[in-house]
């Protein structure tokens, strides 16, 4: 169970910097031709390997850092249309999942005293 909690943070954290990037660069940029918005997906690197590894403290803080990009998924989905509004519910769907995994990941790994 803890490795699937494991590989679905993974999974779901890699997929949101690819998303941030995609979206940002070619998808639905802000500007045509891109915009500095890319640079979103830079925050999401700082966790990376803590979560590739398995580092419980890096899920905990993770799981509460997530948020930020789940409270843009729900504004951009609210606010933007087309692609966009598409590409922010995926990416509210994202966050979920990263959020979910994490936090059951930090709560099933601890040791017990």
């Amino acid at each position: 169970m803890i490795q699937k909690l494991k590989l679905g943070a993974s999974i779901s954290l890699i997929a949101l910097i690819l998303l941030s990037l995609a979206w940002e660069t070619v998808l639905a940029p802000f500007k045509p031709g891109g915009s500095m918005l890319m640079l979103k997906a830079v925050p999401l690197l700082f966790p990376l390997l803590g979560i590739l590894g398995g580092n419980r403290y890096t899920y905990k803080w993770a799981s509460m850092f997530i948020l930020i990009y789940f409270t843009e998924g729900v504004v951009r989905a609210w606010s933007d249309t087309g692609l966009s509004a598409k590409l922010a519910m995926i990416e509210v769907l994202l966050t979920l999942v990263f959020f979910i995994c994490a936090i059951f990941y930090a709560r099933l790994s601890r040791s017990k005293l």
